[in-house]
């Protein structure tokens, strides 16, 4: 199969080099939907100003030029030189037949690449909170769309385990002793257990002490000491197997890679770039000066490596952190999904890594950048008393709700049933409504208008496909069975064949992009298209058994291509609503 728009570049490329020269053979032929058309090609203005010709004269030559007999009706010219293209049907209906014989959905071929994915990051002893959120379910649907696009993926969970508030975690796990129901909130509220030994740090002395003391055994790499530090990172570790289970994201104890892995390479770190003179001490500090960063004085901007006190930051075991991902994991491309504040943090040490060689020109590093969960307020979300929301309790929430709602419209549906089709909507909706949005914009965060059944919602494109899961199962009780070939003939037939033929190119674009919205508005749209055709095409009410065949055939195909979607995305779709 060969989607439209992949099928009309090559032609219109190879007609670019017939009329106008090899040199036009890769000139972008700007391939467009149309409101005309099914498509429409804008090269023209751009090759006039190359030509210096008259667009029109130009889009002439271009049909004159271009072998679409096979793919498309005669080419229109329209307006200063647009060609507008309507795909012939039964071009269409071939196209699509292959793409429902095909068991990857006719996917494009994509070269492989070794992808090191940076994504959730919660910090150990500490409740994951509404933050965590956007980083965890965007880096883990990018993770499934690249995977399934063929490339190679490395999950590191770069969590938050090492540094001075450990020597005083250390220090409260000894007294309360690590059996003790207060250590057992590791797993379940670690915000507390954390509280409790801030609040002996404040308060006693003699504890904030044996704190510090602790701090510098840690980091001395006493084995003793470790050994609890060890302890306390598994006990944090359930929690957070907790939040991922209930989220159903795709990470594991194997892809923890917290700040505690480079530990032992930040001195060498800060050896080599001072030895190559790309590191220099500026007021006790060593910094690096990243080129073409400057602060408000005009001054170049540092990036500390090693502070004055000889301690290490986040920029050092950074680029550590790239050094070993180029280095020993042979990536070819890094994403780090971390909030929007930290762009120029990222820009520096992306920067200051290509200087220092570790982070060569062909390996590509992104920061995909993530933006704020709002309350109804426009705020960041908070508990009233103004502290980060807990993620848990969000969850939860969400899954009442979802209860709640089929408990009222399905209660002939067994109890635990209506439990996991609550379960599946409920988080399905939350992790919906932050990857349909740009991961870089902030959303408000609005439960009601998640769990509706209308608009851009889980639920919409769940009950979707649990409505053509209804009718495939109404026509196995009639002896209705569909055919190979998916019936691509009335205009609404072929309305949603040629959205079903967009998911391809779409999940390459997610990959190419790293951009997951892209693929929710596709199935928004594509659950819209089935919609429609659905109102105009009668499937088992229709009375020429070839007609509902090949239409029950196309039903199918739009369950295979909602259900993939959704589940590249992170979210189930119930046999039922």
């Amino acid at each position: 199969m060969t989607a439209p728009e992949l099928a009309l570049t090559e032609r219109f490329q190879s007609a670019f080099a017939a009329a106008f020269g090899p040199e036009f053979a890769d000139a972008d032929p700007i391939i467009r939907p149309s409101q005309f058309a099914d498509f429409q090609c804008n090269a023209a203005m751009g090759l006039a100003k190359r030509l210096g010709r008259p667009p029109r004269e130009i889009a002439a030559d271009i049909v004159a030029h271009v072998a679409l007999d096979d793919v498309a009706e005669p080419l229109e010219v329209a307006g200063p030189g647009f060609l507008n293209i309507r795909l012939r049907t039964e071009w269409v209906a071939a196209q699509t037949a292959q793409m429902a014989a095909a068991e990857d959905l006719a996917l494009p071929a994509v070269a492989p690449q070794r992808v090191v994915i940076d994504y959730s990051a919660p910090n150990v002893a500490k409740e994951m909170h509404v933050g965590h959120l956007r980083t965890t379910v965007v880096g883990d649907a990018l993770a499934r769309t690249l995977e399934h696009l063929g490339h190679t993926v490395i999950r590191q969970n770069h969590i938050g385990d090492w540094g001075t508030p450990f020597g005083m975690l250390i220090e409260h796990l000894l007294d309360v002793g690590e059996t003790s129901p207060e250590a057992q909130l590791l797993a379940t509220d670690p915000n507390a257990f954390y509280q409790a030994a801030r609040l002996a740090f404040d308060e006693d002395p003699a504890f904030a002490a044996r704190a510090r003391r602790r701090v510098a055994t840690l980091q001395g790499g006493d084995e003793q000491t470790l050994a609890i530090w060890r302890r306390l990172v598994a006990m944090s570790t359930t929690y957070f197997h907790r939040i991922y289970d209930m989220l159903g994201v795709t990470l594991t104890d194997d892809d923890l890679a917290g700040e505690s892995t480079y530990n032992d390479a930040l001195a060498g770190v800060c050896a080599e770039l001072e030895a190559t003179g790309q590191a220099r001490l500026s007021d006790g500090a060593l910094c690096v000066f990243p080129a073409g960063f400057t602060g408000r004085d005009e001054q170049p901007l540092p990036l500390i490596i090693r502070k004055s006190d000889g301690g290490y930051g986040y920029a050092t075991t950074d680029l550590a952190a790239i050094r070993h991902r180029v280095g020993d994991l042979g990536a070819d491309r890094i994403a780090y999904v971390v909030g929007t504040s930290q762009e120029l943090h990222f820009q520096m040490v992306f920067s200051a890594a290509r200087e220092a060689g570790w982070l060569p020109e062909d390996v590509d590093a992104v920061h995909v950048k993530i933006g704020s969960v709002l309350g109804e307020d426009g705020k960041i979300l908070r508990t009233r008393s103004g502290s980060s929301l807990r993620l848990m309790a969000l969850l939860e929430e969400a899954v009442a709700q979802a209860r709640q709602v089929i408990d009222s419209l399905r209660a002939d549906l067994p109890e635990d049933e209506r439990a996991e089709i609550a379960r599946m909507i409920g988080i399905g909706s939350v992790k919906y409504a932050d990857l349909s949005t740009a991961h870089d914009s902030d959303y408000v965060f609005d439960l009601d208008r998640m769990l509706a059944l209308t608009g851009n919602t889980a639920p919409y494109l769940q009950y979707a496909v649990a409505r053509i899961r209804s009718i495939e199962r109404r026509a196995a009780e009639q002896g209705v069975e569909a055919v190979a070939a998916p019936r691509v003939v009335d205009p609404a037939e072929r309305a949603l064949a040629l959205q079903l033929l967009e998911f391809g190119p779409t999940v390459a674009l997610v990959g190419e992009t790293l951009e997951p919205h892209r693929l929710a508005a596709y199935l928004f749209a594509t659950a819209q298209a089935f919609t429609g055709f659905y109102e105009a095409c009668p499937i088992l009410k229709e009375a020429d058994e070839d007609v509902r065949a090949g239409r029950l055939a196309l039903a199918a195909l739009t369950r295979a291509v909602l259900v993939q979607g959704l589940a590249l995305l992170g979210v189930e779709a119930p046999q039922q609503m």
